[in-house]
């Protein structure tokens, strides 16, 4: 396959992941500002979403104030934001247009009215009257995405090129929401905490789990309250839980495996050693050396990886 091809296919799939897991990451803030809390703890909430999206210091330079409103629309609505929803759906489609060729009907078409219909909603003012219904909407097109290519492609290397874009973007982001929603937490894993923040902490807990669709995964395994750690372990560790680090990177190496050539021996090891890293690693000993360590340590090194793919496989980066 040509290597602009399967540029193309990878990033229109890591914008349509990116733009999913924006919505996944405004819903649970959405979600969680509901919450009777202090005006300063709403604000770190929403001031760590910039932060783990890496987007502060371009947030500041066009707002005065961190407010729930205001970081709605840069992450949803702002085209001048690279990772905003609108702009993740943009590139999405114009990478499906420029392989529209390799792309079935059902897959082009997907994509196509996922940007004309978004461009309507947030016209007609369908955002700003429902959030979290917008964010539902947004999940919702992209799980379509994935079903009518996996239903719709032929098995070739197209189609494994797309769902390396998918799960390496989703490892990305599902670290990143893990490490804001721990990190600025203020609770301790282990220490005693008064019945009003036990119960703060279900619901703040609650939120996070059905951001990634895993409350009712997390009963199901655990069949417990919720904890903080197990929460950790669910989502990092659990090959099972499908947003999971672990069951994301089970799927880059086996769709690395799909389109190995002479050059990309190296790429494929460091995958399978970040995924055996995962596959043997134990909870207790992650949050006892650092969780915010490990993610940091993490996403460094599937930035390096998705370079590696670059270099492989697509066309080189120009920055």
């Amino acid at each position: 396959m040509l290597s602009r091809t399967a540029d193309h296919l990878f990033w229109m799939s890591r914008y349509t992941e990116r733009a999913e897991n924006t919505a996944r990451m405004l819903d649970v803030n959405y979600q969680t500002s509901l919450l009777p809390q202090s005006t300063a703890v709403a604000e770190v909430g929403w001031q760590g979403l910039l932060s783990i999206s890496e987007l502060l210091p371009l947030y500041k330079t066009t707002h005065e104030q961190i407010t729930p409103r205001e970081v709605m629309e840069f992450m949803v609505k702002d085209e001048e934001n690279p990772s905003s929803i609108i702009s993740c759906l943009k590139a999405a489609r114009e990478n499906a247009r420029a392989v529209r060729g390799t792309l079935t009907t059902e897959t082009w078409e997907t994509q196509n009215q996922t940007w004309l219909e978004v461009n309507r909603m947030l016209k007609s003012g369908e955002f700003e009257r429902d959030p979290g219904q917008f964010f539902e909407w947004v999940k919702f097109r992209s799980h379509l995405s994935r079903g009518v290519t996996v239903g719709t492609m032929l098995m070739d290397e197209a189609l494994y090129f797309m769902r390396l874009g998918t799960f390496l973007e989703r490892a990305d982001n599902t670290a990143r929401l893990v490490d804001v929603k721990f990190h600025t937490l203020q609770s301790d894993f282990y220490g005693a905490a008064s019945e009003k923040d036990q119960e703060y902490d279900f619901y703040h807990w609650s939120a996070i789990l059905r951001s990634v669709s895993g409350f009712e995964i997390y009963r199901k395994v655990y069949r417990d309250v919720i904890k903080p750690e197990r929460v950790a372990e669910l989502l990092i560790l659990r090959a099972d839980m499908p947003r999971s680090l672990h069951a994301s990177l089970n799927e880059v190496v086996s769709n690395l495996a799909m389109v190995a050539n002479d050059s990309s021996s190296e790429t494929y090891r460091r995958a399978g050693k970040l995924r055996a890293d995962l596959q043997y690693g134990r909870i207790d000993e992650i949050l006892s050396t650092g969780l915010h360590a490990f993610l940091t340590q993490f996403l460094d090194r599937v930035n390096e990886l998705g370079a590696h793919i670059s270099r492989d496989f697509l066309v080189p980066a120009t920055a």
